[in-house]
């Protein structure tokens, strides 16, 4: 299938620009650029139902394929949390976010973490694609680098052996969540 133009539902310009630069040979266009301001409300209950949410929504909004992400940490010690909640873990962003991992990992041993990530591909006629990736890792002791974004610096990735916070971005996109979980949407296609 040749896909000459997609709208990224996403506010967040990390996610954008890892997706830009793996989805590549395609005209990458936000929802911004578009002229959509709200925000959409992530009422799933996984990965996989939040990214047909925001997808579904922009590209019924105006007509055009629409591509999602919804994707975060997982910690095997924290029963999978934040999960789906990760980028509202704390309610005060990326850097308390950051603080109350710690701060909840403070005695345990167990530092095992994946980031998973679910994208959705939305056409307007409403056929849907889906593709899955994760990553494994373990949460560090305490935050080591400043490239990346979200929890980062927290995450010890076992393929790159240094956390994603040192990671230059070519390093993290070729082993990320997302990219693994775009690739498999690509193979869809």
């Amino acid at each position: 299938m040749k896909l000459e133009k997609i709208a990224v539902a996403s506010g967040n310009k990390g996610k954008i620009a890892e997706i830009k630069s793996i989805f590549t040979g395609v005209e990458i266009v936000t929802m911004q650029e578009l002229g959509f301001t709200g925000d959409i409300e992530e009422t799933g209950n996984s990965f996989k139902e939040n990214a047909k949410i925001k997808a579904e929504t922009i590209a019924k909004t105006f007509n055009i394929p629409a591509l999602s992400d919804d994707s975060g940490l997982c910690v095997e010690s924290l029963d999978g949390a934040p999960g789906i909640y990760s980028a509202r873990f704390s309610g005060e962003g990326d850097k308390e976010n950051r603080k109350l991992l710690l701060k909840r990992m403070e005695h345990v041993t167990d530092r095992r973490a994946y980031f998973e990530s679910a994208v959705c591909l939305c056409f307007p006629n409403g056929k849907t694609y889906f593709g899955e990736g994760r990553t494994y890792g373990r949460i560090l002791q305490e935050e080591i680098g400043d490239n990346g974004f979200g929890y980062d610096s927290l995450f010890y990735s076992s393929d790159l052996k240094k956390s994603f916070g040192l990671a230059s971005d070519e390093e993290k996109n070729s082993v990320s969540h997302r990219f693994r979980a775009l690739d498999d949407l690509r193979k869809k296609l």
